[in-house]
């Protein structure tokens, strides 16, 4: 069973509402890639999170390891760049998203994936989002994350910089950028620590995955 949401003492707000983005730190990280991180960037982010905990139409899913089906840890849901989102914050934080790294990206945030990590047996492995353009060209992937933090890890693919970690949840951005789909891997790594749930919202241009 999941967990239940702790609050953030913090962030009391009921209205959900997007900040300004001047907040914004980069760090590089090497290989040509770097992080933008910003906490509580998302006012009413627990808010939030209840509701698309509640209203999202998420789904199970399942995938082939070591010659056996198994269950993706992890609930999902996705919306293109033509479907509506599940809550106008969505549709503010992608507009203000694109506004603000449209002429570094070339381009806006288009799509949206949810992930519905339910307790620390919910996970993703190492990967990058690499189908796509994102495996030969630099692009940016815009991480909200809501609910309890979680840690982002991120290790380069080859040896070099240092692996980062950074606690992510209650209305907190980062922003992945330059070759950072291509030269390090991230994950949220199981955890058998008692942790709350948490849902991440990934703003992505056309044609990355």
């Amino acid at each position: 069973m999941a967990a239940h949401l702790q609050p953030s003492l913090f962030d009391q707000e009921t209205e959900v509402r997007v900040g300004p983005l001047d907040g914004l730190r980069r760090t590089h990280l090497g290989h040509g890639a770097w992080i933008d991180v910003l906490p509580q960037w998302l006012g009413g982010a627990d808010a939030l999170f209840e509701t698309l905990a509640r209203d999202v139409p998420w789904r199970a899913e399942e995938r082939m390891m070591y010659e056996r089906v198994v269950p993706v840890p992890r609930l999902l849901a996705f919306y293109g760049r033509d479907d509506a989102l599940p809550h106008p914050a969505l549709d503010a934080a992608r507009a203000a998203l694109s506004a603000h790294y449209g002429p570094e990206l070339g381009g806006p945030f288009t799509t949206a994936g949810l992930c519905h990590y339910r307790d620390g047996r919910d996970g993703v492995a190492w990967h990058g989002d690499t189908i796509g353009r994102g495996s030969t060209h630099d692009t940016m992937v815009a991480i909200l994350s809501l609910g309890a933090p979680r840690h982002l890890a991120l290790r380069p693919r080859i040896a070099g910089p240092a692996a980062v970690r950074r606690p992510l949840g209650h209305g907190d951005l980062i922003v992945m950028g330059g070759s950072c789909q291509r030269t390090w891997e991230h994950a949220i790594l199981k955890t058998a620590r008692a942790v709350g749930p948490r849902i991440s919202v990934q703003f992505r241009p056309d044609g990355v995955r």
